[in-house]
């Protein structure tokens, strides 16, 4: 039977990765895709998918989109209304959500309503708005099915598990390109220096993400909505060759790892066929090549964005939403050279600190806090 997706956030790294895999199997039909900007990439996904509608950010370039792809029978549509419409278009089943930012709240919550299941690559949906969309998945009887490896691991871990004897979740990160130093010896780190990361290819903001362990302190509040356990149950442990990809141990005291290589096609075939496992063209893992993998305990004292995380995640209410618009605005200022790299952590905590917490905010008071924190940021 044909599987039936929209991709949100077509030309980035989850939405290319996720055409990868459209491309590999024979029995998937891409019926609507949205981007950003790229609407070079984004011809050439058209032409190659041809979808029925397309939806592009900014409305300037959806009519650079329209003019070039005149020839096809494809809809351009633009703005928040584009995306909206891209996210409940009626032939799809599923929606890929890989936008990235708080710009992924609506469209996801609109898909939900329209009964599509939700492969969720966009974390900042389930940070700020966890309390809203896992009991309107509920309500409308759809399926979150994690795309992150960190989340897609412990959903293949918890496979034919009862999820009430969870004792702990154990969300591995690599540690990123700065493991081991200190907050001193990290105050002249360029753009360059900290787009470096040892495993995994991202887009810019991820790999930053990534690399100040705010990308690890996002997933572990996103873990506390996608499983429901408590923030305190969920524990960090850096793994520096990204080859266990997380673990669950239940009450018994029983230790279940998910391990593969380094690759993002797996959550993303995993979750777009779920339950069924397909064959994945690319490299296994060789134990006797691997010899051993090891372990740490994160560096909460250099890496204050994860102990930020905990605090905001365990406060809950619309403190997620601050940690995470801070953190936006922050690394978008970092990757345009106007602060230094070791001010990230310090504007999120500034942000966290002046913000007085609305416990169960509805969108508009997400959206709010949104702007408040970068209003904040910005005139200080």
């Amino acid at each position: 039977m044909i599987k039936k997706l929209s991709i949100l956030g077509s030309t980035g790294s989850i939405g290319t990765q996720t055409l990868e895999v459209v491309r590999n199997n024979g029995d998937i039909r891409v019926t609507a895709l949205a981007a950003g900007s790229n609407i070079a990439l984004l011809e050439k996904q058209i032409r190659e998918f041809r979808p029925s509608l397309a939806c592009v950010w900014d409305p300037e370039k959806a009519k650079e989109l329209k003019t070039a792809v005149a020839d096809l029978p494809v809809r351009v549509v633009s703005g928040m209304d584009g995306l909206l419409e891209a996210a409940v278009e009626p032939e799809a089943q599923i929606a890929v959500t890989a936008v990235v930012g708080m710009i992924g709240i609506r469209p996801t919550i609109a898909a939900m309503e329209a009964g599509k299941d939700i492969a969720l690559a966009n974390k900042e949906t389930l940070v700020t708005a966890g309390h809203l969309i896992m009991p309107l998945a509920r309500e409308k009887g759809v399926r979150i099915l994690p795309v992150d490896s960190e989340h897609s691991a412990v959903f293949q871990c918890l496979n034919g598990e009862n999820r009430r004897q969870i004792h702990k979740i154990l969300l591995t990160a690599s540690g990123g390109p700065f493991r081991g130093r200190t907050m001193d010896e990290m105050k002249n780190v360029t753009v360059e220096d900290a787009l470096k990361h040892p495993n995994w290819s991202m887009g810019k903001k991820i790999t930053i993400d990534s690399s100040t362990m705010v990308n690890k302190g996002l997933e572990v509040m996103e873990a506390r909505w996608l499983f429901d356990v408590e923030m305190d149950q969920i524990q960090v442990v850096i793994q520096p060759k990204s080859i266990i990809h997380s673990m669950v141990e239940f009450e018994d005291g029983a230790v279940m790892a998910q391990l593969g290589t380094p690759d993002m096609k797996l959550p993303i075939q995993y979750a777009l066929y779920y339950p069924e496992r397909r064959f994945l063209p690319g490299e296994r893992l060789d134990f006797w090549k691997l010899n051993q993998i090891s372990f740490e305990k994160p560096d909460f004292d250099n890496f204050p964005g994860l102990k930020l995380a905990y605090e905001a995640g365990k406060t809950g209410g619309s403190l997620p939403t601050v940690y995470n618009a801070a953190n936006e605005f922050a690394v978008s200022e970092f990757l345009n050279r106007r602060i230094s790299y070791t001010d990230i952590p310090r504007m999120i905590e500034k942000a966290m600190r002046n913000h007085k917490t609305v416990m169960n905010p509805t969108v508009a008071q997400i959206l709010e806090a949104e702007e408040e924190t970068r209003m904040l940021l910005m005139n200080s």
